[in-house]
């Protein structure tokens, strides 16, 4: 048996390399010969840069940064193993966690962070960005990314903006990249972004995320005022016609940011992460491939790890099988999307802190992995 196992972290609780061993731990019980070939997946959110630097033999380089509110933080990015691609997620230097939900204002919190990281990446070498957006506090347009990287902000009264955010957008005058990071034009950036939000009006990023952001109704106004000002100026002053483009909104107006300021290109996270680790050409041969993620319900389907893995398999005619923490009734219309069958890791009633245990976790996906082995042996007429 050649066996593909490719997951997703199974968030809070087992990073994708841990649910790998864990479900390799199983099959093994009844096929200690198989050939497994472990590939930790993401779909661009949260456990992207851990899936990516441990599926190609990567290493991790922390820097320190501005944070969201202007207070310095340890963030930690990935290397992969071709020593030319990073990929960062920009939660790590302007996430959420990192606002002590007292202190969350969109108006004043800031990417210079996330362009620090982008900087470093730079000096490394790398010529290749994989940046994951998700999980933001900000709402600057990308602005305080720019500045990190050389781009000088002036208001409408000549001044320059130091330190711009997403309250300071409505004031900014002019955009002057003379001194932005050349290196771009020899760099691809990849954005793993799975929201079409453009950036601003009612569906923009001010209206739909800066609730969970700490935007009350004045505050969400104010930052919509000031990222459809923020369109206005670069499609003036750098050419670039970004408010529409599908995505923009995300993380605050990130998307549109680094679409502008760093030609970046946005698609589906997990796309992003297919390519980078290879699954098209490890799928080759395979006989079985098990995925999973969390929890399998029916936005398994728009895509999230399972769905991106399952659509590579059944182009190679390889069959799939899904592994949850959890399976929700509207999990079976999974089956029309290429799944062959679907399990879950809880097989007993318990609290949902029970079932996330690491070792409980860990376990549990171990006997379901070996079960799955026992019934296809059975299958196959083999005695187990």
């Amino acid at each position: 048996m050649r066996i593909v196992i490719a997951p997703d972290s199974f968030k809070g609780c087992l990073s994708a390399r841990e649910v790998c061993l864990a479900i390799e731990e199983g099959i093994v019980r009844v096929w200690p010969d198989a050939h497994i070939d472990k590939v930790p997946m993401a779909d661009g959110g949260e456990g992207t840069v851990a899936a990516l630097v441990d599926a190609t033999g990567g290493r991790y380089v922390t820097e320190r940064v501005i944070g969201p509110i202007g207070k310095p933080v340890d963030a930690t990015f990935g290397v992969l193993g071709d020593a030319q691609t990073a990929v960062i997620e920009m939660a790590a230097a302007s996430g959420l966690p990192l606002v002590p939900p007292r202190l969350r204002n969109p108006l004043i919190t800031t990417t210079y962070g996330t362009g620090q990281l982008i900087k470093a990446a730079l000096d490394l070498g790398c010529r290749k960005l994989i940046i994951g957006i998700g999980g933001s506090a900000t709402n600057d347009g990308g602005v305080g990314m720019a500045q990190a990287l050389g781009a000088r902000l002036y208001a409408k009264d000549g001044a320059e903006i130091m330190r711009a955010s997403g309250g300071k957008l409505a004031v900014i005058g002019h955009i002057d990249m003379h001194e932005m990071d050349g290196r771009f034009d020899e760099t691809q950036i990849r954005v793993a972004c799975d929201v079409d939000n453009p950036l601003c009006g009612p569906r923009g990023a001010a209206h739909v995320f800066g609730p969970q952001k700490g935007a009350d109704a004045a505050m969400i106004e104010a930052l919509d005022t000031g990222l459809c000002s923020f369109a206005e100026l670069l499609k003036k002053d750098l050419g670039k016609d970004v408010a529409d483009v599908p995505g923009a909104g995300a993380a605050g107006g990130l998307g549109a940011g680094l679409v502008a300021f760093c030609g970046a290109k946005l698609e589906p996270g997990v796309n992003i992460v297919i390519d980078a680790v290879g699954l098209r050409e490890r799928m080759y041969g395979a006989d079985l491939c098990i995925t999973g993620e969390g929890r399998l319900d029916d936005q398994t389907a728009f895509g999230k790890t399972p769905s991106g893995v399952a659509e590579v398999a059944g182009l190679r005619q390889v069959p799939v099988i899904a592994i949850g923490g959890s399976l929700t009734d509207d999990a079976y219309a999974l089956h029309a999307k290429g799944f062959s069958a679907l399990f879950s890791a809880t097989t007993a009633p318990m609290k949902l802190e029970a079932a996330m245990v690491p070792e409980h976790a860990s376990d549990a996906l171990a006997h379901i992995a070996e079960e799955v082995a026992r019934t296809l042996a059975t299958g196959q007429g083999l005695k187990v």
